[in-house]
């Protein structure tokens, strides 16, 4: 494939980074072409870790900022190669997040003097199960490369600051019942007409909104999935309800557990994903000093970003990138061209003035 052109427009360097395939597990072509147009850098010191790539400065700055997104995407839905059309690009990963990363490696080559040390971090298997995030990988084995006053991640904000993230829970509520023969119905107990009660509560569930470091969270309980029945002349002894819980990052993992076990107080309740929020940091000084360089007013992350994994560390961390988040993985997917320019600029401008 033809080289990276990191001195292109950001548009345009977006656009080439799109009509490279790399969908989840199959990022090597996207990150070889990386790791080539980094290691051409004289100022950085790149290394590669499976499909993650990262490429450091050494200025001995008194403070330092990561930067970072993830190379995959989910699958294709016929929306590849890329187009241009009313000052959107279009095509799969425009909006998440080959726009962030095309920024941050047009920023990579750009800052060869920066006026704090950056680490760049281009990494596989976002989009899948975390066993498969690189970002994970080098938690778990090189925590040392993940270290930072802050780290931003250039997912799409709509070029604002987001802050933060929710954390997720997901449980499956099991109803109980007793098998009969639908014929002789009234010899069992029906388990899916049990889920009922489950819905009900779930229907009549007040969420909370609470402020967390001076920003508003929206909570959220919802059903996502229910399965049951065992076949058409069965009544059916079981039936499972998939609930989501997203929670503001005032709350532990062991404290959602715990508040849904609670409103499904008498059915059997099975944890089967979960990760723990990240809280703002906004009262962090690496953090407020990006923030007053922007000069944006920061928003509270509405859904789940590896921001958490840098809380995790003690790293203060934010969403700041191109795009809507809302085009997300959807077929239409594009990125305000304007968007990839401002994001560029405005990052160019803080590590350099």
């Amino acid at each position: 494939m033809p080289a990276l052109d990191l001195s292109a427009d950001v548009a345009h360097l977006t656009a080439a980074l799109i009509d490279v395939p790399s969908e989840s597990h199959h990022e090597e072509a996207l990150a070889d072409l990386v790791e080539r147009a980094l290691g051409d850098l004289g100022h950085l010191e790149v290394e590669r870790f499976a499909n993650t790539i990262v490429a450091r400065t050494g200025a001995g700055r008194s403070e330092r900022v990561l930067i970072g997104g993830h190379l995959d995407t989910v699958p294709a839905a016929g929306n590849m190669p890329h187009s241009f059309s009313g000052g959107r690009l279009y095509g799969l990963g425009s909006c998440d997040m080959k726009g962030g990363v095309a920024v941050a490696l047009k920023l990579a080559a750009a800052v060869a003097n920066p006026n704090r040390d950056v680490t760049f971090m281009f990494y596989e298997g976002e989009e899948v199960a975390s066993e498969f995030n690189g970002l994970q990988h080098l938690a778990d084995r090189r925590p040392e490369l993940l270290q930072a006053d802050l780290a931003i991640l250039m997912e799409p904000s709509n070029a604002g600051i987001e802050a933060g993230c929710q954390g997720t829970l997901r449980v499956e509520v099991t109803t109980a019942g007793e098998r009969a023969h639908s014929a002789r119905s009234w010899m069992g107990v029906n388990a899916i007409h049990g889920a009922a009660e489950v819905l009900a509560r779930l229907n009549d569930y007040g969420p909370l909104r609470p402020r967390v470091d001076g920003l508003e969270y929206r909570e959220g309980l919802s059903a996502v999935g229910i399965r049951g029945g065992v076949a058409g002349n069965v009544v059916p002894d079981e039936c499972v309800v998939t609930v989501n819980f997203r929670f503001a990052p005032d709350r532990s993992v062991a404290q959602a557990i715990a508040h849904v076990t609670d409103v499904f107080e008498g059915f059997a309740v099975k944890v089967v994903d979960e990760a723990p929020g990240a809280r703002p940091g906004l009262d962090r000084p690496a953090t407020a000093a990006f923030v007053a360089a922007l000069g944006e007013e920061p928003r509270p992350k509405f859904g789940w970003t590896d921001v958490a994994r840098f809380s995790g560390l003690g790293i203060p961390a934010l969403n700041f990138g191109p795009g809507d988040p809302a085009l997300a993985h959807s077929r239409g997917e594009y990125v305000e061209v304007e968007q990839l320019r401002s994001c560029y600029e405005r990052m160019l401008a803080w590590l350099t003035g």
